[in-house]
């Protein structure tokens, strides 16, 4: 008798609600089990009910943020730990370099198409947890390497 697999199971947290529901129409129609989430406080709370596989995650949300979320989940340690796709406004390497520090094991600027989010979160949950830590460290890397050249650039280096 052949087992049915289970669905891996997605927490899209974003306060825009257009954006939420059109990354979780892709998802479903993906073949995933999907839960909105408009704030941090109710991701987290969707996050200890549903047990997600991995967490799509906005930054910028009121009253508790993305950057809440990804404290919470470092501070709590869920077993088995859930992976996490930052897909944010914040374009900014500094920041992109907080959230692989806080805890992302990618990271998306938006805007994204959807299929991008989708093809990303297939990638990470088909990774085992040392292959998610290695392509976290490999980002991080990635992004400090940037910053670390812009702040080699000089204003004499720009031709005009």
């Amino acid at each position: 008798m052949y087992e049915v697999s289970e669905k891996r199971r997605i927490v899209v947290a974003e306060d825009d609600l257009a954006i939420q529901q059109v990354l979780c129409f892709f998802l479903r129609h993906n073949g995933f089990e999907v839960r909105g989430a408009s704030n941090g406080q109710e991701a987290i709370r969707i996050i200890r009910e549903f047990n997600p596989h991995l967490v799509v995650l906005d930054l910028v949300m009121r009253p508790v943020s993305g950057w809440d979320v990804l404290q919470w989940l470092r501070v709590n340690r869920l077993t088995p730990p859930i992976a996490v796709l930052v897909l944010s406004a914040l374009v900014q390497m500094r920041e992109q370099v907080l959230g692989f520090e806080e805890g992302a094991v990618e990271y998306i600027t938006k805007p994204a198409q959807p299929s991008v989010v989708v093809e990303r979160v297939r990638t990470i949950l088909s990774l085992n947890m040392e292959q998610r830590l290695m392509l976290q460290h490999n980002r991080l890397d990635e992004r400090r390497r940037v910053m670390e050249r812009m702040q080699d650039i000089q204003p004499d280096d720009f031709s005009y």
